[in-house]
C-alpha cells in the first residue's frame, strides 16, 4: 500500500529530473569551450562580417527524457483521481498529458536565440556560422573564424 503523499513525492522527484536533464543541452556559444577543446590548437582565418541574422537554435534531439518523465509523473498524478476504473482512466489521461507537457518543456528549455553570421574570409572563402547570440557583430566587423580540432567553428572579434 502507498502511503499518503508518496505519489506526490514521486511526481516532484520526476519533475526535478526533467528540469535537470533538460538543462544539459550543449552550449552553442562563441564564448564557451568544452574541456576537450581547451588547451588544443585551433586554426584561425581572419575575415569580414558580410551579414548577421537572428535565428532560433533548437535542441537537435527529440525530447525523449521530458516525454518519458512527464508521462510517468502524469500517470502517477492521474491515478490519484477517483478509484477503481476511474483511477485507471485518470492514469492514462494523466500519462498522455504529462508526456505532452514534458516534451514541450524539454523542447523549450533547449531553444536558444542565435545568430547566423556570413563571413568573407581573407583566404577567399565565404562561410556561414550559426552560434548563440552572445557576441555583438555587425556587417563590416573584422573577425576571427576559429576551427577546433573536433571541427567546431566559432566567430569572435
Amino acid at each position: 500500500m502507498i502511503r499518503p503523499g508518496t505519489k506526490l513525492n514521486m511526481v516532484f522527484v520526476l519533475l526535478c529530473a526533467v528540469i535537470i536533464v533538460s538543462g544539459c543541452s550543449p552550449s552553442r556559444s562563441g564564448n564557451v569551450y568544452t574541456s576537450d577543446q581547451a588547451m588544443r590548437a585551433h586554426t584561425i582565418v581572419e575575415g569580414t562580417v558580410e551579414s548577421v541574422k537572428l535565428v532560433t537554435i533548437e535542441a537537435g534531439e527529440k525530447p525523449v527524457a521530458g516525454t518519458v518523465i512527464g508521462g510517468v509523473a502524469g500517470g502517477v498524478l492521474g491515478s490519484t483521481i477517483g478509484s477503481g476504473s476511474g483511477s485507471k482512466v485518470g492514469a492514462v489521461v494523466g500519462s498522455l498529458a504529462g508526456a505532452a507537457a514534458g516534451a514541450a518543456a524539454e523542447k523549450n528549455m533547449g531553444t536558444r536565440q542565435g545568430i547566423e553570421i556570413v563571413v568573407d574570409q581573407d583566404n577567399g572563402q565565404k562561410i556561414v556560422v550559426v552560434q548563440e547570440a552572445d557576441v555583438q557583430l555587425s556587417p563590416g566587423d573584422r573577425v576571427r573564424v576559429l576551427t577546433s580540432p573536433d571541427g567546431t567553428v566559432r566567430v569572435s572579434k
